[in-house]
Order: C-alpha cells, then structure tokens, then sequence
C-alpha cells in the first residue's frame, strides 16, 4: 500500500483522460504505453497458469513449458507494473514528515525526491545493458528461447521510469527549484566520493552511513522505499567496494523472478475481483444477520468480514475497500463514531496479516525457504487469537450502541443469506484444498480462486461491471510492480549486507541474546514492530528474513512459529500511527481525517501486543496443526 494510497473511487480509469496528469497528450500516450500491455500480461499470467492446472490435474498431460513462459513474462510485469506505479505516483512512501513542511518546502523535497529517483534509474541503465548482454548466451530450456528477452524487462523498466521521473522533476518544480535539486544530490555525491579512504576505513561503519543514515534520509524526504534502497546499494557499491554495479541488476533480477511471487500479483487481482463482484457483500449480509442485533454486533462483523475476506483476497487494501462501505454507513446510524469505526478497521487489518494468502507469508517463504502450505496453516490461529482480543475491546467500546430499532433476523432470513453467501463462503476452502491435495501449488492456486470468482460473480450473483476489468488489471500491475521493485532492491541490499560480513556479526549478536530463544522473540517482537512501521512488512522482511531465520532456527525456535509472531509484530507497526502507512490507508477508505481516529486505535493495538506475545509464548498456537 502506498502511504498516499487514495480510495479506489478517487483514481481515474486506466486509459481516461483523467488519468493523465493534467490531461497532456504525452502522458496519455505514456499512460496507454505501459498499462495497456501491463494489464494484458496479468490476463497472459493467469490464463497461462491455470492452463497448466487444467493440463496436468484433468488432463493429465502437464505443459512442460507454462512455468518458463510464466516466469519470462512475469519480470516484464513486475517492471512494467513499477513504471506504472512511478506514473500514477502509487510507489510505497514515507509522507508523513514532508507534510509537516510549509509548502515551499514541500516542493523543494518533492524536486530532490524526483532528482533521486532520476539518478537512480539512470545509474543502472548501463549495468542493466551488460547484463543483457551477457544473458543472451543462456538459453530457457522448454522454449529454447535467450534468456536477455527476459531480463530486457530491467533495462526497458528503468529507461520508462527515467522519463516519467525527469517529467515529473520538470513538473513539480521550477527551474531554480529544479537545479537545487541536481545540485543537492550532485554535491552528496561528491562528498561520499572524496570521503572515500575515511569511509573504507570505518569498517562495518560504513553500513551504517549507506544503509542506516543515507536510507533514513531518502525515506524522510519522500523518495519511494524502492528507490532508497537502490540508491544506497549503488552508492555502497561504487564508493566503498570494487564489485561491478550489474551485481545490482542481478540481485534485482533474482529477487523479483522468483515464481513464487507471481502469487502477488494473482492474489491482489483475486482481492480486487472479490469486491466488484460482490462475493464481500453478501458474506458481510450473512453475519450481519447472525450477529448485528446485539450491542457491538456490526463490529464483530467486521472482524469476522476481514478474517474471512483476508483468507480471499491476500491483500489488506482490497480487504478493507470491500469490507468498509458495506457496514460503515449502518454502524454510524447506530451511534459508531467515524474515527472508532476507522481505528477499528485497521486494527483489524493489521490482525489479518497472517491470514492466508497474506502476500507477507507468501514473501517469507519466498525469500526464507519455509514451506508456504506450512505459513498458510500456521497463520490461521494467531489470527483468531488477535481477533477476540480485538472482539473484547470493541463489545467495550459497544457497550452504548443504540440496538432499540433493530430486531433480530428470524432463522428463515439468516437461512436464506447463508444459501445466497455460500459459494463466497466456498472460496477461502477451494483455495486451501487446491493446494492441500496437490491439484495447484501455492502461485498457481490463485488462478483457481480468479476462475471461481469470474464464474460465481457472471452466473450466480450477475455482479460484473465489465468496464471495471481494465481499471482493477491496472490497479493489479501497479499495486504489484511497486511491491516486487521494493523485493527487487532490497533483495541486492540485503546481499551487500551479507557481504560485507554484517549477517555473520548479526548471527553471533542475536544467538547471545538475554532470555534464549524468549529474549530472542521479545527483541524480534520489538525490532518488527519498528521495521513495520517505517519500511512496512514485505521490504522490512525482504531485508532481515534472510539473516534472522536462521538465527530463530539456531536457537530451536520452529520458523512457522517465528513467522507468525514477526507477521504479527510487523502488522502493528503497519497500522499504527503516525508512521504506520496501513493506518491512513485505513483513513482514505473510510473517508475520515487520521486525527479523529488516531487516539481511538491505541487501545485495539495495545491488545493486539497482548495477542502477540501469547502467540510468542504459546508456539502451539502457530504449529499445532501442522
């Protein structure tokens, strides 16, 4: 989720004039360029996918060749979908201290913010060329085809993404503005140059400048989490080491080709098809008629709604959007104030984050080895356990709700949305079965969930708005391409991070720790919770999953267990105010201003701690039914 994320019925339509800035010609132009073919390839993934499901579970004659096809088009995706996250200003940020600037000031960061991002992509345009070039002698073995019609994805990402922020940097500011901006990272770069000797000196000092202060100050200013990572790892590599920049472009590569996170984009796109197709809706209707008489009774709907929603959709954004407009306007006739229901939202998404298919699970098992199937199993108790907790605080702040009007629904009406919910109340167990008995692994299952979904929303509930598919295939690749270019970059920090030795001193700090393994998830509860907040979940796990787990796994701690209590700590952090980005996304779907909710949340989080900690205490609860 962006920190700037707006309400879906804020955005123009993909391809709308409105969706140029300003409505010019060139932007328009830009606009078709890359959403248009970055829509068809999310359409390509899917069916590609499910056509080997369909080969080898029904047929069986499994296509040797639909997961190389899947994965060469997955990169051109995930690129694609980062230029149109760059155009629609959709890239995950850090908003929260520019907006406390005057103005003027706000526009002098936005200029340095655009100059950076600039400089960046410039920077790997060359290393990105040698790089293809030198794939072009390894060839696909399915398809026989050069491996450098793949990886061209970076090269043509990064030359679009230069366009668009050279644009923007003429855009957003005037021209003395403009030169500031050049001059400020010209003389930055500079002065790491000429520090040279002194930084080679400074030993594990010098990770601290490049990846603690350099990275803290690009996040501060606005600069997209993404491109604060690159920029740090470009400029620890040039400045300090003598390793080629394409390793940048390599590490890129193999952090965002893993087929395993093809399930991001498959998922997010399963979430948005979830709401339009009104599969949320008459899942909310059913336990509204089950529990919505009695005081708090919207609220445990709620709960319930995200819980069940989060098992579909995998993405929190999508969850809330489907879940909010349905029971905000009748819980605030009953007295519910905007910011309660706000804050309660999302402490409830940060209670989802280890429902299945949360694409921070799916991550973790990307980048850490641990089975997904495993993390889908594990994730379903922690977050009922934080549910009630989060139950029990909303029947005390229910307790003066006004239930006089309403009466309870009779059995024939609770029986009657029950049949009419039933095939949404299906999905979250087709998906779970598709992969428990082997018919789709966990990237391939999401195809399962999209062709239910699409036949469920024609021909049982007849909800389809066809003029909404090229909007959510849109709003897929981009949502997608800004969080595969974080996994991207962070993915070659966290490899000059290992490096240059730091993992090892890690590993040696964290096994001595205070306590044993309880020390260890005390300090991991903390550290996640911080990481959550500033860098949000995937980047913070992309970055430190690689160098903790194995810690967790040395000290004897089950790494399923592990994950959740992290999932857990990192959702707070991601909805807690005032950095949490969750929270105010939370804000822009319930259409109400972050100060009348934030004192609200604090409560909700502060029993979602309790939840965590238990988890932390009890492993039982995320291992037991493994």
């Amino acid at each position: 989720m962006a920190a700037a994320e707006r309400s879906r019925a804020e955005k123009p339509r993909a391809g709308e004039p409105g969706a140029a800035a300003g409505g010019d010609r060139f932007d328009l132009w830009l606009a078709r360029l890359t959403e248009w073919p970055a829509a068809a390839l999310v359409v390509v993934e899917v069916v590609v996918l499910f056509a080997g499901v369909f080969s080898r579970y029904v047929v069986n004659r499994p296509l040797t060749w639909s997961d190389e096809l899947a994965s060469i088009l997955f990169l051109w995706l995930a690129m694609l979908g980062a230029v149109v996250a760059l155009r629609r200003d959709e890239h995950m940020r850090l908003t929260a201290i520019a907006a406390l600037l005057a103005p003027v000031w706000q526009t002098r960061l936005r200029a340095l913010a655009a100059a950076i991002v600039a400089v960046f992509v410039l920077e790997i345009v060359v290393p990105a060329r040698t790089y293809v070039e030198a794939q072009w002698f390894i060839t696909t073995p399915a398809l026989e085809i050069h491996d450098s019609f793949r990886v061209a994805a970076i090269i043509t990402g990064a030359l679009l993404m230069l366009v668009i922020a050279v644009r923007r940097l003429i855009a957003c500011a005037s021209l003395p503005q403009m030169l500031g901006a050049l001059a400020v990272v010209g003389l930055v770069a500079g002065a790491f140059w000429l520090a040279k000797p002194w930084l080679m000196g400074l030993g594990f000092g010098n990770l601290v400048v490049f990846f603690v202060l350099l990275v803290a100050a690009c996040v501060a200013i606005g600069v997209p989490i993404a491109f604060s990572f690159g920029v740090a790892t470009m400029s620890y590599l040039a400045v300090v080491t003598r390793m080629p920049l394409t390793i940048v472009v390599s590490r890129m590569d193999e952090g965002m080709s893993g087929l395993v996170l093809l399930a991001v984009p498959l998922f997010v796109f399963l979430g948005l098809l979830i709401e339009m197709t009104g599969l949320a809706r008459v899942l909310v209707a059913f336990m509204a008629s089950l529990v919505g008489h009695v005081r708090g009774g919207l609220a445990y709907v709620l709960l319930g709604a995200m819980y069940l929603v989060s098992g579909i959709s995998g993405s929190k954004a999508a969850d809330m959007a489907a879940v909010a407009p349905v029971l905000f306007p009748e819980m605030k006739q009953r007295g519910a104030k905007p910011g309660e229901l706000v804050a309660l939202l999302s402490a409830s998404g940060a209670m989802a984050e280890t429902i299945p298919p949360s694409l921070v699970l799916i991550t973790i098992g990307s980048v850490t080895g641990v089975s997904i199937a495993a993390l889908f199993t594990g994730g379903l108790l922690p977050a009922a356990v934080g549910a009630l907790a989060l139950a029990v605080v909303a029947r005390l702040r229910g307790r003066n709700d006004d239930v006089s009007g309403i009466t309870r629904a009779p059995l024939s009406e609770v029986g009657k949305r029950f049949v009419v919910a039933l095939p949404a109340l299906i999905l979250p167990f087709v998906i779970r079965a598709s992969v428990v008995d082997g018919i789709a692994t966990a990237t391939e299952v999401s195809t399962v969930g999209i062709i239910y979904a699409l036949l469920v929303g024609l021909f049982v509930y007849r909800q389809f708005d066809w003029r909404r598919i090229l909007p959510i295939l849109v709003e897929t690749a981009s949502l997608s391409g800004a969080i595969l270019l974080i996994i991207g970059t962070a993915t070659a920090m966290a490899w000059a991070l290992t490096q240059s030795g730091f993992s090892r001193a890690l590993v040696q700090i964290m096994s001595g720790v205070p306590g044993g393994p309880m020390g260890f998830l005390v300090i991991s509860i903390l550290v996640f919770t911080i990481l959550g907040s500033v860098l949000e979940g995937i980047p913070a796990i992309v970055l430190f999953g690689p160098l903790l787990f194995p810690v967790a796994r040395a000290l004897g701690i089950n790494e399923v267990h592990y994950a959740m209590v992290v999932v857990l700590a990192m959702g707070m952090g991601l909805f807690a105010p005032p950095f949490g980005v969750g929270f105010y996304a939370a804000c822009a779907i319930g259409r109400v201003s972050p100060d009348l909710a934030m004192a609200r949340v604090w409560p909700y989080l502060a029993v979602l701690l309790a939840a965590t900690v238990l988890v932390a205490a009890v492993p039982w609860l995320s291992i037991g039914f493994l």
